[in-house]
């Protein structure tokens, strides 16, 4: 983690808009895109319509922070974040990443950012010293009312989702302290050297997959996959760090996941093994050849960030040799040189840039935010343009909830790329192509970065007797809005751009 339309759909689309005006108020007036000239630039995209990818798995984001936040919130507003994010007239997200916390110790003076000091399940006896007292199967020792604020979003996220639809994920980002050779759960003195205590593999193994077990059995949800570490060979995490964190060398990173595939055979537990969510592609490479045979072997799911441009094709190769899923399990970002701005298009350009080439290079079958919402700056030209909807921390009690560019453009994907379709391969690196189950139906998703309209240029097999459009856009002035019936595929400047083609009828 880092640093036109038939009356259906219309009304579909204008309910919608008039959920988030009575919930949020009008959004603000800003300028229109620039604009030099009334000609549309033609580009020609040729999508390989007999190659179509594995069936797409879904959108959505890990929670952590934010859930540690928000979940505390009155109900009204938190009601209102939950539908914004996986309600059916929101962003329809499906997957949720829950964060097993580590949690410091009570007498550890607090230094983690709002939000990333998610506590653990533990409870210390009275009286108790040092770091070997923790025994798992001391009833006693385990805090099952911990986390209050995370876990309300479990509940609330299964409420909102058929259960065919729900994937829920567990993922680890420092064992707790007593467990670590610092004592702390941000990292070792050095982010260069491994945290957790020699011969302690199966101690937090045991302590993860209880965990998984536990809230399971209270939130009546299952955990599909459990992610033992995060971001692991990277020297981001030390102790003197403000959020949880922990180096693991790939030696170290072969244990744990041995540890955790044996814990969970040791609990009958059918949740499978994710990894190894490391921060971008090259150096999850790098990891994944470090792994004995053993450990690449527990591995069901490959988990990698997206945090850099380079080597998306590898991982994507890695999961073909292998047959394993793969999933783009973290991201976010903010362009640089762009203080926080919720209106600001280059925000959303940037954000839907990161989901074309992710999902064209990459391939996975799944792609997940890190935070869908962020902390907002209250100084003026400061800050960054992280998360898709921004709120005042410092406000507990009526937070005004502010939605950002890239939400719309976040919504250009998610509503209308659902599980079951699957992506073609496209020559054009602006643009997804995903067909529909019925196999006669398209969904386009195009970002225009420029200050020139296009026209795209593509030929749709199989609906030789004319098509119908439906066009969504986001620009300066829509977020993810209904902009009129067109045969032609019009994205407009400084844009991200959804086109739902249909047979004629």
């Amino acid at each position: 983690m880092p640093r036109g339309i038939r009356s259906e759909v219309k009304g579909w689309v204008y309910g919608l808009a008039s959920l988030l005006v009575a919930m949020l108020g009008p959004l603000p007036a800003v300028a229109a895109a620039p604009s030099v000239t009334s000609q549309a630039v033609t580009v020609s995209i040729v999508p390989r319509w007999t190659e179509p990818g594995k069936p797409f798995e879904g959108w959505g984001t890990a929670l952590a922070w934010f859930a540690n936040v928000t979940g505390k919130l009155p109900p009204a507003q938190r009601e209102q974040l939950a539908d914004l994010l996986y309600g059916p007239d929101g962003l329809n997200f499906n997957i949720a990443r829950y964060n097993i916390g580590g949690g410091n110790a009570p007498e550890t003076e607090p230094y983690l950012r709002q939000g990333a000091d998610i506590p653990g399940f533990w409870r210390r006896p009275a009286g108790a010293t040092g770091m070997d007292w923790w025994n798992p199967d001391e009833a006693s020792q385990w805090d099952w009312s911990a986390d209050a604020g995370q876990r309300w979003w479990l509940d609330a996220i299964r409420v909102r989702l058929p259960a065919r639809e729900q994937i829920f994920e567990a993922f680890s980002n420092s064992p707790p302290y007593f467990m670590t050779v610092s004592g702390r759960v941000s990292g070792n003195a050095s982010g260069l050297d491994d945290n957790l205590r020699p011969g302690y593999e199966d101690k937090f193994a045991d302590y993860l997959v209880r965990v998984t077990l536990e809230l399971e059995k209270r939130h009546h949800i299952h955990f599909r996959t459990l992610s033992p570490v995060n971001e692991p060979n990277t020297p981001y995490w030390y102790a003197a760090n403000t959020q949880e964190g922990a180096h693991w060398s790939p030696a170290r990173q072969s244990l744990i996941l041995k540890a955790v595939r044996k814990a969970l055979r040791a609990q009958k537990s059918d949740t499978q093994i994710s990894g190894i969510d490391e921060t971008n592609a090259q150096t999850f490479v790098q990891d994944w050849a470090g792994l004995d045979d053993a450990a690449r072997a527990t591995i069901d799911q490959i988990n990698a960030h997206s945090y850099n441009t380079t080597g998306k094709t590898a991982v994507r190769d890695i999961a073909r040799m292998t047959g394993k899923r793969l999933w783009m399990s973290e991201v976010d970002l903010s362009p640089p040189n762009v203080t926080q701005d919720f209106d600001d298009m280059r925000p959303a350009i940037a954000l839907g840039e990161q989901i074309v080439s992710d999902i064209n290079r990459m391939q996975p079958v799944a792609w997940v935010l890190w935070q869908a919402v962020e902390r907002q700056t209250m100084e003026p030209g400061e800050g960054s343009n992280w998360g898709l909807i921004k709120m005042d921390y410092t406000h507990p009690t009526d937070p005004k909830i502010n939605i950002t560019s890239k939400y719309g453009a976040m919504a250009n994907f998610s509503r209308y790329i659902r599980p079951g379709d699957r992506f073609l391969p496209v020559d054009d690196t602006d643009t997804v192509v995903a067909v529909r189950p019925d196999g006669q139906s398209f969904v386009v998703v195009h970002v225009n970065p420029g200050l020139y309209e296009r026209r795209l240029d593509i030929d749709f097999p199989g609906l030789k007797a004319g098509y119908r459009v439906t066009r969504i856009v986001t620009d300066q002035t829509h977020r993810a809005v209904l902009a009129g019936g067109t045969e032609g595929l019009l994205a407009p400047p400084l844009s991200v751009t959804t086109f739902i083609v249909t047979a004629r009828s």
